[in-house]
C-alpha cells in the first residue's frame, strides 16, 4: 500500500536524522520557544495543568510534551521519537489525500515529497510545536477528501475536533474555519431539504468539533484571566512586530536583541503600560498594540503597502526565515537534511505548485476549498510576519498542487495549444526566479543560530563554551551587534570584565542604539570604578527602555559612587515610581536617606522592602546595621536573627548578631555566633577580634 511505503520512508529518515543530531550541542541545549515549551510541559507534568495566567503562546504543545513527560519523564530523546512517528503519520495522510482528491500516482509522489521535505525533517527534530501543525493540517486535508466523495456528519464532527486543535497550535489557522463554514453551506445534495440538511450534516458537527476542543480553552481563560481569549491574548502584539515603521517582514523584537519568548511578553507589557501609565489586563495590552498597528497602517499607507509586498515576496522565498535555530546549523550534523536541502526547498516548491494549480484550475469546482485555504492560509502570514514555521501549514497544500501537476504535465503539454502551454511556463519560470532571489543570508541564520546557543550555554555557566559560540556567530557575520552583547555577557561572568567591556562597545558601535548593550556596558563601567562613564551608559539605556525599572536603579547607584547624592535619590524614586515593589530600590533608597539624616523615611522604605521580600535577607540585615549604630541591641538582634532565619550561611549578619548580643552582656551567645561566622568564613577578620574579646570579657 502507497501510504505504508511513504510511512516507512518518512520514519526512517527521521529516525537518522535524530540519530545524527544526537552528538549535537542542539540536542540537549533548547533555545528560545523551545525552551520555554520544554519548561512549560515540565512544570505541567509536575501538576501544574491548569496555570495562572492567560496562555500568550499556543497550548496545545506544551500540553502534548507534559502527557509524554508524565508518561515516560524528562526524555528529549523520547519526544523526538515520537515527533518522527507524527512526521511519517503526516506524510501517510497526505498521501491517502492526495490518492483520493487526484490519483494514486499523485499521493504517493506528495506523501514521497513530505517524507523526504528537508525541512518537515528539520521541524519534526525540534521541540516545536510546527510537529502537531504539519499532522493536523494533513489529517485536516485527509477528512476534506473523504467529504468530497460523499457528505459525512461523523468526519465532519473529526474536521472540527482536527480543525480546533489546529487552532491550538496555530492561531492564525482560524481562517481555515472561516473557509471551511463555507464550504459546508455549498454541500447541500440535490432533493434534499436545503439549509437544514446542511446544518444537520456538516455545519453542526464541525462546529461542535470546535467547540469541544476551544471551550474549554476559553473557560479557562476566563477563570484565570477575567476576559473573553479564543485562545491566546498575542494578537496585537504579533500584528505590531509585523507591521510598524521598522518591521521588515520577519520577526524583530519589541526592544532590539530581546527575541526570546519571555522577553516578548514582559516587552510588551511593559512597554504598553508605560505608555498608558497604569497596570493593563492581556487584553488592554494586545488592544494597545492593535492601535498602534493600526495608526502606522493609516498614517503610512504608503510604507505599508511596500512591507506588504516584500512579506509576500519573502512567503514565497526559498530562505527558511528563523527565528531561533537554523536549518543550515543543523545541516552540519544530518545528512538527511545536507542531501535534501539543496533540492527540497521552498523555492522549487512553489513554481512546482503555481504549475500544478494552474494546471487543476479546469478541476477548480470540486477542488475551490484547497484553493481558498492555501490563500487564505498565505494571507494571515503575510498579515503578521514571515517565518519558516509561520508559512510551513501550506507544504501539504503546495505539494497537492505540485504533485497533481508533475502527473499531468505530459498530458497538458499535448492537449494544450503552445501560446496557452508557453504562459504556464512563463509564469512557473518567474516564480521560480522569484523564489529563489537571494534574500536572506545563510550566514546570519547560522549566526543567530550560533548566537543562541551561546546564550543558551551561559545561562547554565558553560562560560567557555558560551564564549565560543558567541565568537563564531561574530565571524559568521561581524555586524550581527547581539552576539556582540552577548558575548560581553559571557566574558563578564567569566571574570574577563576589560574584553566584555570592548565586546559591549563593539556592539554599540554596529548599533548605537541597542538599549541592552548600553545597559550592559554601563554595569561593567560601574563595576570597573567608572561612575561617571557607567552613568552616560545608564542615561542611554533609560532613552531606549524608559520604564526599566533596574536601569534607572542602578543609574542612581552610579550617581551615588559619583557623589550626587540627590540625583541618585532621584533616580531610586524614579524606579519605585515604575515598580513599588523593587527591593533594590527601596532599599539603596532607604539607606541613602538615613545617611542624609532622614532617618524616619529611610526606615519606612527599608520596611517596606521586608514587606515586599520577606524571603530576602538584606533588608532585614540593613535595618539591623541601623540599629546596632543607634545602641538599639534589642531591635538590632531581631533583625539580624530574621535575616539569618533567610540566609543561615550569611557570616556577616551571624557577627553583626554576635555584636548586639556581646553589647548586651550576652558573651556565651555571643561567642557561638562569632564562632559560627568563623566557621563559614575562616578569614573573616572581624570575627576573629570579636570573638577574642567576648572571651576575654566573659572571663
Amino acid at each position: 500500500m502507497p501510504a505504508v511505503l511513504v510511512f516507512v520512508v518518512a520514519l526512517a529518515v527521521r529516525l537518522v536524522h535524530v540519530w545524527q543530531i544526537a552528538p549535537s550541542p542542539f540536542f540537549e541545549v533548547l533555545l528560545g520557544d523551545a525552551h520555554g515549551y520544554d519548561e512549560w510541559g515540565r512544570r505541567i507534568a509536575g501538576g501544574e495543568w491548569i496555570g495562572t495566567e492567560v496562555f500568550y503562546q499556543a497550548p496545545l504543545y506544551p500540553y502534548f510534551l507534559g502527557a509524554l513527560y508524565t508518561l515516560t519523564g524528562h526524555n528529549l530523546l523520547i519526544v523526538r521519537l515520537v515527533q518522527a512517528l507524527f512526521g511519517a503519520g503526516s506524510s501517510a495522510l497526505l498521501c491517502l489525500a492526495g490518492s483520493r482528491l487526484f490519483s494514486a500516482r499523485v499521493g504517493l509522489l506528495a506523501g514521497l515529497g513530505l517524507a523526504l521535505y528537508a525541512p518537515a525533517v528539520f521541524f519534526d527534530g525540534l521541540l516545536q510545536k510546527s510537529v502537531l501543525d504539519m499532522f493536523f493540517v494533513c489529517l485536516s486535508i485527509w477528512l476534506i477528501s473523504r467529504l468530497l466523495t460523499g457528505p459525512s456528519a461523523a468526519i465532519w464532527l473529526a474536521l472540527g475536533l482536527s480543525m480546533g486543535a489546529l487552532s491550538l497550535t496555530r492561531e492564525n489557522a482560524l481562517v481555515f474555519i472561516i473557509v471551511l463554514m463555507m464550504w459546508a453551506t455549498t454541500q447541500v445534495q440535490k432533493g434534499s431539504e436545503g439549509f437544514r440538511q446542511v446544518l444537520r450534516g456538516s455545519l453542526v458537527p464541525f462546529l461542535v468539533g470546535l467547540v469541544i476542543v476551544l471551550v474549554p480553552v476559553v473557560a479557562r481563560n476566563a477563570a484565570v484571566g477575567g476576559g473573553l481569549y479564543l485562545t491566546t491574548s498575542q494578537f496585537g502584539t504579533n500584528f505590531y512586530i509585523g507591521n510598524n515603521p521598522h518591521a521588515d517582514g520577519t520577526y524583530a523584537s519589541i526592544r532590539f536583541g530581546r527575541g526570546a519568548p519571555e522577553y516578548e511578553r514582559q516587552d510588551a507589557t511593559s512597554v504598553a503600560e508605560h505608555a498608558r501609565n497604569r497596570t493593563l489586563t492581556p487584553t488592554e495590552v494586545s488592544s494597545y498594540w492593535t492601535g498602534q498597528t493600526l495608526e502606522f497602517i493609516t498614517s503610512q499607507p504608503g510604507a505599508w503597502l511596500r512591507l506588504m509586498v516584500r512579506k509576500i515576496v519573502l512567503l514565497v522565498n526559498r530562505s527558511e526565515m528563523l527565528d531561533t535555530e537554523s536549518q543550515e546549523s543543523y545541516a552540519e550534523w544530518s545528512w538527511p537534511l545536507r542531501l535534501g536541502g539543496p533540492i527540497t526547498h521552498f523555492g522549487l516548491l512553489v513554481p512546482l505548485a503555481l504549475f500544478g494549480a494552474i494546471l487543476m484550475w479546469p478541476r477548480r469546482k470540486r477542488l475551490w476549498v484547497l484553493y481558498a485555504m492555501t490563500v487564505s492560509y498565505a494571507a494571515s502570514v503575510v498579515l503578521f510576519y514571515v517565518f519558516a514555521r509561520y508559512r510551513f501549514p501550506l507544504v501539504p497544500f503546495l505539494l497537492l498542487f505540485a504533485s497533481a501537476g508533475l502527473v499531468d504535465a505530459p498530458a497538458f503539454f499535448k492537449r494544450t495549444r503552445l501560446a496557452m502551454s508557453g504562459s504556464v511556463v512563463v509564469a512557473t519560470v518567474v516564480m521560480l526566479v522569484l523564489a529563489n532571489w537571494p534574500l536572506l543570508s545563510a550566514d546570519l541564520m547560522r549566526a543567530i543560530t550560533e548566537n543562541n546557543l551561546g546564550t543558551a550555554l551561559q545561562d547554565q555557566k558553560q562560560y567557555d563554551q558560551a564564549i565560543l559560540h558567541h565568537q563564531r556567530a561574530i565571524a559568521l557575520q561581524p555586524g550581527y551587534a547581539p552576539a556582540h552583547n552577548n558575548l560581553g555577557a559571557a566574558l563578564r561572568a567569566s571574570g574577563r570584565l576589560d574584553d566584555a567591556v570592548e565586546s559591549y562597545r563593539r556592539a554599540l558601535a554596529i548599533n548605537p542604539g541597542f538599549g541592552d548593550a548600553s545597559y550592559n556596558l554601563a554595569n561593567a563601567l560601574l563595576e570597573q570604578g567608572q561612575a561617571g562613564a557607567s552613568a552616560d551608559q545608564f542615561r542611554k539605556a533609560i532613552e531606549s527602555s524608559p520604564e526599566s525599572v533596574q536601569a534607572h536603579n542602578n543609574l542612581g547607584i552610579a550617581l551615588a559612587a559619583k557623589g550626587d547624592t540627590a540625583g541618585a535619590m532621584a533616580e531610586f524614586r524614579a524606579a519605585l515610581a515604575i515598580d513599588d515593589g523593587s527591593v533594590q530600590a527601596h532599599r539603596n533608597l532607604g539607606n541613602m536617606l538615613v545617611d542624609a539624616g532622614n532617618r524616619a523615611e529611610g526606615l519606612a522604605h527599608l520596611e517596606r522592602a521586608v514587606q515586599v521580600a520577606p524571603g530576602e535577607a538584606e533588608a532585614s540585615y540593613d535595618i539591623g546595621s541601623i540599629l546596632l549604630a543607634e545602641n538599639n541591641f534589642v531591635g538590632a538582634a531581631d533583625r539580624f536573627r530574621a535575616a539569618i532565619r533567610v540566609k543561615p550561611e550569611w557570616a556577616g549578619a551571624h557577627n553583626n548578631l554576635g555584636i548586639s548580643l556581646a553589647s548586651r552582656g550576652q558573651f556565651d551567645e555571643a561567642i557561638e555566633e562569632f564562632r559560627r561566622a568563623l566557621t563559614i568564613n575562616p578569614s573573616m577578620a572581624d570575627a576573629k577580634q570579636n570573638l577574642e574579646t567576648a572571651l576575654r570579657a566573659r572571663k
